[in-house]
């Protein structure tokens, strides 16, 4: 087995400008101290709860049956032993770059480089992919202003948000988040006293369980839907990890990350699970209202909510804004990581009067406005490639943290054991385990029809990256 490196070696790495001398309020690598203790719960708490939550959930239904609650239990576990690994990483050294800094230290420069670009990749990608659903749902209100000029005013609003301050960014998604969070937290409740028919005036009598069992039992489509839905919800998990980047940005980066670590499972408990259990309980798994309304429209139908569609729609608008603001936030701040170790242009390496990484914000979003351009010219092929290529990246992001975990776990005991505030549990067997499971499901994806082609481009547009990452710090420590 390698020995474990001592921490003032695996730190060694090169870096770019770091433009001015961190002032009052700012953090050692130049970025503003701006974000409050009310802003990264509201990043924590809401960066868990995705616009696919919304919308992709009724595919899952369909494939799965009342047995997706068991899809969504492994994947929320898997999320949950993987923020724990992150969360004690985070917590003993808070960066900008979370977990590509952390692979930087544990596994190589070459690892930090690919882990790092493949993440923002995965996020200017979805840029475009919110920025164009928000666009749907604002045309269908306001059809004078073309899609495509919706999109076009929502980037340009969040990258505004985005450029005046990070308090600004926390500001935005604080209140947008909270917007989804509040609805999600009404709907389960709702949901559940109509479940058991305690509801006042619902249109639903309530089944109680009984259409968890009905209609072809609990696993109409048999064991193997369960990993048919692990490989459909899996990706709706992704932005969990804000948190530890947006941490590095506030007063107290170490009690941030404890306190979202230590609330991560019931955020994935009530909102997850919670609501896929209210669906499925509330309505048949087959009924066709599920699939043509959305599995919430119809859970809200069905009770009688009336202008169940509009208000959804306002929902999963918010939604969008959050992910869309998260996204360019998340994707420039990698980027900032990426140039202050010389991985990406030292201009991503500097931040402005407000310490702000403009040109790290401004180079994510001309990729986002690329990526929008791509999807209404080339909607069935170049976005489609950037979609399916860009796809299984969640995968590798939490194995790289588990990997880094493991080696840096034993370095921060015998160096600076008083950091470790949060420690992964049952260490290293959990550990271990959870990179059993990520590997078992990216296995399962390339044996897969509807996840093979996904896998593979992401695969492939990952070994590009890790061949010119290991050309470009060929003779570093790997």
């Amino acid at each position: 087995m390698t020995s474990q490196p001592p921490l003032a070696k695996v730190e060694q790495a090169p870096e770019g400008p770091a433009g001015p001398t961190p002032a009052e309020g700012q953090g050692s690598d130049g970025l503003q101290a701006g974000l409050k203790n009310r802003h990264l719960s509201m990043i924590a708490i809401g960066g868990v709860i995705g616009a696919g939550l919304f919308v992709g959930s009724s595919a899952g239904i369909a494939a799965a049956g009342p047995a997706i609650l068991v899809s969504y239990a492994i994947v929320g576990l898997m999320v949950v032993l993987v923020m724990r690994m992150l969360g004690e990483m985070a917590a003993a050294r808070p960066s900008s770059g979370s977990f590509s800094a952390y692979a930087d230290m544990a596994l190589g420069r070459w690892a930090g480089f690919s882990i790092g670009w493949l993440y923002w990749f995965f996020w200017v990608v979805v840029l475009a992919v919110e920025a164009t659903a928000g666009a749907v749902i604002l045309n269908g209100w306001i059809p004078a202003v073309p899609q495509w000029g919706w999109a076009l005013i929502v980037m340009v609003v969040l990258t505004g948000t985005n450029l005046a301050s990070v308090a600004s960014y926390g500001e935005f998604e604080f209140w947008f988040a909270g917007i989804k969070v509040v609805a999600i937290a009404a709907f389960v409740l709702i949901g559940v006293l109509a479940v058991f028919g305690v509801l006042p005036g619902s249109d639903n009598p309530g089944a109680g369980f009984a259409n968890l069992t009905a209609h072809g039992g609990f696993l109409p489509n048999g064991a193997g839907s369960i990993l048919t839905g692990v490989l459909m919800v899996v990706f709706s998990f992704m932005g969990s990890e804000i948190v530890t980047l947006a941490a590095g940005e506030s007063a107290n980066p170490q009690r941030a990350v404890r306190k979202a670590t230590n609330s991560v499972i019931w955020r994935i408990a009530v909102f997850y699970l919670g609501s896929i259990f209210v669906v499925v309980a509330l309505l048949p798994w087959d009924s066709k209202s599920i699939v043509e309304d959305g599995s919430y429209v119809a859970a809200l139908n069905s009770i009688g909510i009336p202008h169940a569609g509009q208000i959804m729609n306002v929902i999963v608008l918010t939604a969008v804004l959050s992910c869309l603001n998260s996204g360019l936030y998340t994707a420039s701040r990698m980027a900032f990581s990426l140039g202050k170790r010389g991985d990406a242009p030292a201009a991503f390496a500097r931040v402005n009067a407000r310490g702000v990484p403009q040109a790290a914000i401004l180079g994510s979003v001309v990729f986002g406005f690329a990526a929008v351009w791509f999807n209404y010219q080339w909607p069935e092929t170049v976005f489609q490639f950037l979609l399916n290529s860009s796809g299984a990246v969640a995968l590798f992001v939490w194995l790289v943290i588990c990997f880094s975990q493991l080696r840096l776990r034993g370095v921060i005991a015998r160096e600076t054991p008083e950091k470790l505030v949060v420690r992964m549990w049952l260490f290293p067997y959990l550990t271990w385990v959870t990179i059993a499971g990520i590997v078992f499901v990216i296995g399962y994806m390339l044996f897969d029809e509807a996840g093979r082609t996904q896998m593979a481009l992401s695969l492939l547009v990952a070994v590009l990256v890790v061949a010119v990452s290991l050309v470009k710090h060929r003779g570093a420590r790997v």
